[in-house]
């Protein structure tokens, strides 16, 4: 093996021969090891209920809360407890990243607004989609529309205030260049995007379990919104730095693509410590202090039922976690996503669940052969989703 880089420059001899060259050789890795890395560095691989509610590391970069089951359910398969009457309020959800709402622990919120801001006016433009155009064409930068929303939604929310409420008293405030009609609600109103990423900003949550969304203070908040890029967060929260930490090798295009930002603003942020590596020969890069991990990564063979929107899914070097096209294919339809079946970092199939009043069937629909093992794991995962839904456990069945 060959020594590896820290932006072209040698900082640790890894192997048993050294190279005349002034930039060393990149590390190879293959498939095997970077999922094996994923598994264990988003803490996958620890057993039910051996943490606190708020000690999965994930939370850094926020687990998506989308689906039924969603962030408690993904936080639980990463061996978080079932959090008490006095510890749930030490966890707060908020939209955050590509405008889906995220739990975080609720003391990192005022850093979370930063991280997750805009790391530039290009930036942010491009991750409020097609609202930018009418603001341009208006002469409105798409950050000042952005603190213009989050202080129009500070002053209307006085109290718990759903969505559609807000989203009317925002549309009665604001000029055109903000609104547009939409066709499903047959009315016109704020776009959605500037709508879901000022509200942080303007120091607002989401109350967990409200569907349509109540949105509400959160308490104690007295941070100006977007006073700080996400070019100023604080590292643990960083969120390219995130993606490299608990993806492993990555390329900025990827990383852009899981914040909707454009690629040049995350090339410009990338990390200073981040080192080459070659993922079965494709040039991608890491966090030096994450190499040896990718290098030597635990086995691991626990069987987990991951949901449709796990952090673990939402990688977008979606090939190198499912080579086969057709697989992916059925993983990422365009709606009505699965979840999948998972050993050690491999996935092996995917479920659905099939609900008949209060019990619970897990649906699967294997891409091969499961040994005994896996649909032991597979049975016990069922059961544990239907205890965390409160229902009763129907056992498994087979799809094709």
């Amino acid at each position: 093996m060959y020594g590896y880089a820290v932006r072209g420059h040698p900082i640790r001899d890894l192997g048993v021969c050294v190279l005349p060259y002034t930039r060393a050789m990149p590390t190879g890795v293959d498939r095997r090891q970077v999922l094996a890395y994923r598994w264990h560095a988003q803490q996958l691989d620890r057993a039910p209920g051996t943490a606190g509610p708020t000690d999965c590391d994930i939370l850094d970069l926020g687990v998506q809360n989308t689906g039924p089951d969603g962030a408690a359910w993904a936080l639980r398969l990463r061996g978080a407890a079932e959090p008490g009457p006095d510890e749930r309020g030490r966890l707060a959800l908020a939209w955050t990243l590509r405008g889906a709402p995220h739990l975080y622990r609720r003391g990192d919120l005022p850093a979370v607004a930063v991280a997750t801001a805009p790391l530039s006016e290009t930036d942010a433009g491009k991750r409020i989609f097609d609202a930018n155009k009418p603001l341009k064409a208006a002469g409105i930068p798409a950050l000042d529309a952005l603190r213009t929303v989050a202080g129009l939604m500070d002053e209307i929310v006085t109290e718990p205030t759903v969505k559609g409420a807000m989203s009317s008293a925002l549309t009665a405030r604001v000029e055109a260049p903000y609104l547009r009609f939409c066709r499903p609600c047959d009315a016109t109103h704020l776009y959605e995007m500037p709508f879901r990423l000022a509200a942080l900003q303007a120091g607002l949550e989401l109350r967990p379990g409200t569907s349509p969304p109540v949105l509400e203070k959160i308490p104690g908040w007295r941070q100006a919104a977007f006073a700080a890029s996400g070019a100023e967060a604080d590292p643990r929260l960083d969120v390219v730095r995130g993606y490299l930490r608990f993806y492993g090798p990555t390329a900025p295009a990827q990383v852009a693509a899981f914040l909707d930002a454009p690629v040049r603003d995350v090339t410009a942020h990338w990390p200073e410590d981040a080192v080459d590596v070659l993922v079965d020969g494709q040039p991608r890069s890491m966090l030096a202090a994450d190499l040896d991990a990718l290098l030597a990564p635990p086995e691991d063979d626990s069987v987990r039922l991951l949901g449709p929107f796990d952090p673990y899914l939402q990688l977008k070097d979606r090939e190198t976690l499912v080579p086969d096209p057709d697989h992916r294919k059925s993983l990422w339809p365009t709606l009505g996503r699965p979840g999948a079946i998972a050993r050690g970092g491999e996935l092996v199939g995917l479920w659905r669940p099939r609900a008949s009043g209060r019990k619970l069937t897990v649906a699967i629909t294997p891409w091969g052969r499961l040994s005994a093992a896996v649909r032991a794991g597979v049975l016990e995962q069922a059961e544990a989703l239907a205890e965390h839904r409160g229902v009763a456990a129907a056992g498994v069945t087979e799809e094709a």
